[in-house]
């Protein structure tokens, strides 16, 4: 079971569930005004989709979600203790209503108007991508699965006043690409035979051409207000630094390095989708150094350590082994940066959800998540 969870996600882009505090539940007319969240990526942003996958990533058991109040204290099938950063943003944007997982039996009728998750633990931007845990949805299959959920939105409003609540009322969040690294491109045994054939600028090139399809995909669909997270500092989790066996304040250096090159390539490719989408907002939410200025500062935002899992065994910095019932855990959950050896906890959600919900363009432009849902 070591291998359920052997993959590292994005560090921050468990961002934007964006609009999705609350419950899924019967919808009413008044409460559209609040608009929809529809969230696209991997674990840091799975809700329960993995939940009804045959896959060995899944995080429906003890003690994840031990502070998901929503739920009594019982996991969710969210990968971490307690809310994402979905959840958080979605609670200070006066949310009502969690997105609904895709694969949920509650996903359907009204319920859809305050948005859908499609996210998936272990998916990335290229269908190859977490093959290691059997089962995953990758980014074009989510976006199958919204195409859906879109002739649905027609019928329950028609067509007109559906394509009106598309484009002006509901964000599209995307947090997706780590995997594409860590359980794809760097992964030992599964790759070799890529990375003996495929340079890192080259393997980078078709993960930016993949994502400006399925982004321009979305955008034929009618989203026109997105949210796209960079791949966070991946060489910083305490997994990789555990089987590195780096000391307390390293990373491992290649993964933060092709995570570098990635986001610049992202930056440039939502600048051109800006330019050249009539209509579109496209926000790139630099995930990278927020959750980098968290784990180098992180006395200064009231954590005791960035660098041991909170939930986990092995190694020094508990890294290596998941968060599961036989885990060990530490006590005082909100002090630690990172919940187990891939996510970080709660504490660290909120930090971060508040930067991308009003910061400034240091961490997210050209508009924060705010200025974006009254855009």
């Amino acid at each position: 079971m070591a291998r359920s969870y052997y993959y590292v996600v994005v560090l921050a882009l468990f961002i934007i569930n964006l609009n999705s505090f609350g419950q899924s539940a019967t919808t009413k007319d008044d409460d559209l005004s609040l608009g929809a969240s529809y969230i696209f990526g991997d674990s840091l942003v799975d809700a329960g989709n993995n939940n009804y996958l045959p896959t060995l990533s899944k995080a429906n058991i003890r003690p994840n979600g031990i502070d998901f109040k929503a739920s009594g204290g019982n996991p969710t099938g969210r990968y971490t203790n307690g809310k994402t950063i979905g959840d958080i943003v979605g609670e200070e944007l006066g949310q009502r209503h969690y997105a609904v997982p895709f694969l949920a039996p509650n996903s359907t009728g009204r319920a859809i108007l305050h948005g859908v998750n499609y996210a998936s633990g272990g998916g990335g931007i290229m269908n190859a991508t977490g093959r290691i845990f059997v089962n995953r949805l990758s980014m074009d299959i989510q976006i199958d699965y919204f195409n859906i959920t879109r002739k649905e939105i027609d019928k329950l409003l028609g067509a007109s006043k559906a394509r009106d609540y598309v484009m002006k009322k509901s964000i599209f969040s995307i947090t997706v690409g780590s995997n594409d690294f860590l359980n794809n491109y760097l992964l030992p045994v599964l790759s070799v035979g890529a990375r003996i054939s495929q340079t890192p600028d080259a393997f980078i090139d078709d993960l930016i051409s993949h994502l400006r399809g399925q982004l321009t995909r979305l955008y034929k669909l009618d989203a026109r207000k997105f949210v796209v997270g960079n791949v966070g500092p991946i060489g910083c989790i305490p997994y990789q630094k555990t089987i590195n066996q780096l000391n307390e304040d390293q990373c491992v250096a290649l993964p933060n390095k092709l995570a570098l090159q990635y986001n610049g390539r992202l930056k440039d490719l939502l600048t051109a989708l800006n330019e050249n989408l009539p209509g579109a907002t496209f926000i790139y939410a630099n995930v990278y150094d927020l959750v980098l200025e968290v784990i180098k500062n992180y006395a200064k935002y009231g954590f005791t350590t960035a660098s041991r899992a909170c939930c986990g065994n092995g190694g020094q910095f508990a890294g290596i082994i998941p968060c599961g019932p036989t885990s060990t855990m530490c006590s005082d959950r909100d002090k630690h940066v990172f919940w187990d050896p891939y996510h970080p906890s709660e504490a660290s959600n909120v930090i971060i959800a508040k930067q991308l919900i009003d910061g400034d363009t240091k961490y997210i432009t050209p508009m924060n998540l705010r200025q974006l849902r009254d855009h």
